[in-house]
């Protein structure tokens, strides 16, 4: 049959975007559908906008690879497009000789997920590099940096508007039907409610990635994952900031820990930490500023009493709650599902961003290529 469209998108944060772009990119006629009334106005905007080497990921996983992978295409995409970005580079800390054995582990880790230019050093050594760092032994990730997210997302979807597509905003997701011989009638909500058939159809939904499979008819329930929310806040540091580098202690149960960097405004933020959550909750309390303290002084002692400030929050689309293994991203397709012509991506959260341009590239060569 004829469709209206090629490929419908759910959800126009950093994954959605270059999903509907790698389309694009193919000539297939692309529609990008958001709820909000903006692009990124979930997980993509609430985030450390770090670009990660790929080093803490089980080697072959989906992480490890497309992390990899959207780094070398992140940078390549920043810098044709003159999208701000810095790449600083990332110092991993044993702040005790204890975690030296944890820090050789992710060294080992990353060589062989094959991210370059690894350097060990000593406690001396990163000192030297960064004078206010407190460590007795680092790893040097000299590719790790920070971007500009919202540059980044409005770019892509000018280029998606730019090759025949549309980005479209207000329209939320509100269901699909499978059609016989292939592909979907799509139902959108909101004030210009409609019907679209399209040949292809990809969750890229974050946090409503759940409710949006259940929303496609004939998805099995049994295969679509429990969704945990995993708030971290973010805290800002009075005065000059004291790295130059982003500084990340050891990774914590379930996430990397909170970590330090200095955004391309030259603005010390410090997070996100990690709290399992029953609803979205985008507050920071500013009791929590008690643990920032405690942690961030295990790496820069020199941290001035009452210097942070309470700054924003996000929240992360775990697949795993407390106590648990954190899990891989999901991509699954019909082998997973049982209909052909859909994706949903499901647990798209660090290093989601950095991934995101391999990602779409994955979805269309699974549904396409």
């Amino acid at each position: 049959m004829a469709f209206e469209t090629d490929a419908i998108i759910i959800g126009a944060g950093a994954v959605g975007l270059a999903t509907g772009r790698a389309f694009a990119l193919r000539g297939h006629e692309t529609l990008v559908l958001e709820a909000q009334g903006a692009i990124g106005q979930g997980i993509s905007s609430r985030n450390s906008e770090v670009i990660h080497a790929g080093l803490y990921y089980p080697t072959g996983s989906l992480k490890a690879r497309l992390c990899v992978l959207g780094r070398q295409l992140l940078y390549a995409y920043l810098d044709k497009y003159h999208i701000a970005h810095q790449r600083c580079g990332k110092l991993i800390v044993a702040t005790q000789p204890h975690e030296a054995a944890r820090l050789e582990a992710i060294f080992r880790q990353a060589q062989d997920n094959g991210v370059e230019g690894l350097q060990r050093m000593t406690g001396a050594q990163a000192q030297a590099m960064e004078p206010e760092l407190s460590a007795v032994a680092a790893i040097f990730s000299p590719d790790s940096g920070v971007m500009d997210a919202h540059g980044y997302m409005a770019n892509m979807a000018g280029e998606i508007s730019s090759l025949g597509g549309a980005v479209v905003v207000n329209t939320p997701f509100a269901g699909a039907t499978p059609l016989e011989g292939g592909g979907f009638v799509v139902r959108t909500g909101g004030e210009a409610a409609t019907e679209v058939t399209t040949r292809y159809l990809v969750i890229a939904a974050g946090l409503g990635a759940q409710d949006a499979a259940a929303a496609v008819d004939r998805f099995p329930a049994g295969t679509i994952p429990p969704l945990h929310y995993g708030k971290g806040v973010y805290f800002t540091c009075a005065g000059k900031a004291p790295f130059s580098r982003l500084v990340y202690p050891l990774p914590i149960p379930g996430a990397l820990g909170t970590h330090y960097r200095r955004d391309l405004g030259g603005q010390a933020r410090f997070g996100p930490d990690l709290d399992f959550v029953d609803a979205p909750d985008y507050t920071v309390d500013p009791a929590r500023a008690g643990a920032f303290y405690d942690t961030i002084r295990r790496f820069w002692p020199g941290l001035k009493d009452d210097a942070l400030v309470p700054d924003y929050a996000g929240i992360r689309p775990k697949l795993h709650g407390p106590g648990e293994l954190q899990t891989d991203f999901r991509i699954d397709g019909a082998d997973q599902h049982a209909i052909a012509g859909l994706i949903a991506l499901f647990g798209i959260e660090s290093p989601g961003l950095t991934s995101s341009l391999a990602i779409g590239d994955e979805v269309v060569r699974r549904l396409v290529d």
